[in-house]
């Protein structure tokens, strides 16, 4: 919703100040610049974008007229941990197995459709659960081989937002590109009426305004809060591999979540005593999928 009102702020601010100062609306309208300008950042965001990264931002443009997650989105992600460690302090690790095995068919997992829903997280937990089920591995090494997996997922969700900046970058450079053509259209024209040197003249220089507009006021700012997004998802990764380190290092259950639950910033924290009050309304966990 955000990225709405502040788009139309942009818009209605920069429209009403040209209107204010008498500017004409249609003197703006040069369909020739649009094709310039917006093919060209096109086919650069085509040439230098791998087919993986172009459909990770598509996705990551999709997310920015969401919600989030919300306080309550991260109290069922650490009631769900909570669960599932009960099940491996009272049954041992052996007892997770059928639970991630086929995730959506878990009495525990399946109770909580928007975790479900986030087929990376749920990936990440399964992959780090079997780990731990094969057995091997300290806390120590367990923990640095989570880091190692953080690491490449971040890496991969701030890609988009990367080559969506680069492209920013670039809408100035073409917005000259548009308005040095307009000034050769121009220098053809140059011993033409006045009013119609004055006219190409115009529609070049809105090749500058408007390769430095879709820039400042809309492609950056778009790829920053796409990288704002890309932190806040990953938040959840981060929240599940430290309850998972402070599991395998032998914290019970409830000290175990209440380390992945300091990791959480403060808007989306809950708090102690709204945790607790949650987790013990959960019935017990059962020992098998």
């Amino acid at each position: 919703m955000l990225v709405i009102v502040g788009a139309l702020l942009v818009i209605g601010s920069v429209a009403g100040g040209y209107l204010m100062e008498g500017g004409k609306p249609l003197v703006l309208n040069q369909p020739a610049e649009f094709i310039i300008i917006g093919g060209a950042a096109l086919g650069s965001l085509l040439i230098g974008t791998p087919p993986s990264v172009l459909k990770r931002l598509l996705n990551q443009i999709k997310t920015l007229f969401g919600s989030g997650t919300s306080k309550a989105d991260y109290s069922d992600l650490l009631a769900m941990l909570y669960q599932l460690f009960k099940v491996a302090q009272q049954s041992g690790v052996m007892a997770l197995e059928p639970h991630f095995e086929a995730p959506a068919n878990s009495n525990i997992v399946s109770k909580y459709p928007k975790f479900l829903a986030r087929h990376h997280a749920v990936d990440f937990l399964a992959d780090s659960i079997k780990v731990i089920i094969i057995g091997g591995i300290g806390a120590h090494d367990f923990e640095a081989l989570m880091d190692e997996d953080l690491d490449v997922r971040h890496h991969e969700a701030a890609k988009p937002a990367e080559t969506l900046g680069k492209v920013a970058d670039a809408l100035p450079g073409l917005g000259i590109v548009a308005a040095v053509l307009g000034v050769v259209i121009t220098m053809g024209a140059i011993d033409g009426p006045a009013a119609e040197i004055g006219h190409k003249v115009g529609a070049a220089l809105v090749g500058t305004f408007l390769g430095i507009l879709a820039s400042y006021g809309f492609v950056g700012p778009i790829a920053s809060a796409m990288e704002h997004k890309a932190n806040e998802e990953g938040k959840a990764f981060e929240v599940v591999k430290m309850a998972l380190v402070a599991s395998v290092r032998g914290y019970a259950p409830a000290v175990a979540i209440e380390f992945a639950r300091k990791l959480l910033y403060s808007e989306v924290r809950p708090t102690f005593n709204d945790l607790e009050a949650q987790l013990k309304g959960k019935a017990p966990p059962a020992k098998a999928a």
